[in-house]
């Protein structure tokens, strides 16, 4: 689906009817479904032959899961060390004020994902003048959604470009939180600022970014794995404590171009998406609880190292 066509839907409230944990079909526009579905059973046959941990991202409002890897739960974001901060757009989860699925798209990760279900005025759908993170596959307009990944790590690093910036050397198996915020772009300067949005601090020796929503509904956490098109057809090797956030927020779309021309992550466009992870031999049981933000944890035990060359972004294709 092109994006004034998605910028149409978002006004006028149309909802792609899917099921708990699936997606739509042609009609929403992009690849055939079968090439989406033979990425999921490439990557369950992947899974079959040289099991993994839990994948990312998933529907969180739905807790089904029988993957029986588990891993140590990653300290609150607090008490860890903010290292990247990226966004994808279209939200890779599934759930609270994000359920349209876009469509299929490519088949790399591009046009897929979903979509604010909210309305949007006229006003805020206006066109923008100016181009914001414009690659070849065109650049982020009103009515966009983004899910923001704050991700943080229990090493000793200072933020920087890349998952790798993660990592205090080669041999280091931090433990990952990733806090997601979904977004809204929006032509409207009273609108949330990016830039205000990833600010960062030293908080209680702490890299820290210190204005992450915390009005945007209790947090669904869960035990996964870094994301990416790239983990379409295998399993990453990242174990990652998620906190997803279920509410959507308003943000302008020219402090997004603004923060790509100064971000200290190298920022400069939206990655593209990995597939939903609908097969339940790929997701671990989720319990739902209501978490205060500054206390989030998923309680899991575990064994898995972490290993460094399944980085997402370390190498990153553009655009993904």
């Amino acid at each position: 689906m092109n994006r004034a066509t998605r910028s149409i839907a978002v006004v006028l409230g149309v909802a792609i009817v899917i099921g708990a944990c699936g997606t739509a079909g042609d009609s929403a526009g992009g690849v055939a479904d079968e090439v989406i579905e033979d990425q999921r059973a490439a990557l369950l046959a992947a899974f079959e032959s040289n099991p993994f941990g839990p994948q990312s991202p998933r529907d969180i409002e739905s807790t089904a899961g029988t993957n029986p890897v588990t891993f140590d739960e990653a300290p609150p974001f607090t008490e860890m060390n903010l290292c990247n901060i990226h966004f994808h757009e279209g939200a890779e989860h599934r759930g609270g004020e994000f359920t349209t699925y876009a469509g299929n798209g490519d088949g790399e990760g591009h046009g897929t994902g979903y979509l604010f279900d909210g309305d949007l005025t006229e006003d805020e759908l206006a066109p923008y003048d100016g181009e914001v993170g414009r690659t070849e596959d065109g650049d982020l307009q009103p009515g966009d959604t983004i899910e923001i990944h704050y991700v943080h790590s229990t090493d000793d690093i200072v933020p920087g470009p890349t998952l790798g910036s993660c990592l205090a050397s080669d041999a280091s198996t931090p433990a990952l939180r990733v806090e997601a915020q979904v977004f809204v772009l929006v032509n409207d300067e009273s609108a949330a600022s990016l830039v205000d949005l990833t600010a960062i601090d030293d908080v209680d020796g702490y890299h820290q970014a210190v204005n992450i929503p915390t009005d945007t509904g209790a947090p669904v956490n869960y035990a996964g794995s870094t994301t990416g098109p790239s983990f379409n057809e295998e399993g990453s090797g990242f174990q990652v404590s998620w906190s997803v956030r279920p509410n959507v927020v308003k943000v302008h779309i020219g402090s997004v171009q603004e923060w790509f021309e100064d971000n200290p992550f190298d920022e400069e466009y939206a990655h593209a998406v990995r597939n939903l992870v609908i097969n339940e031999a790929l997701l671990m049981v989720m319990v739902m609880s209501v978490v205060m933000a500054g206390d989030l944890g998923v309680a899991l035990d575990g064994r898995h190292r972490l290993l460094r060359q399944h980085l997402e972004f370390v190498e990153r294709p553009r655009h993904g």
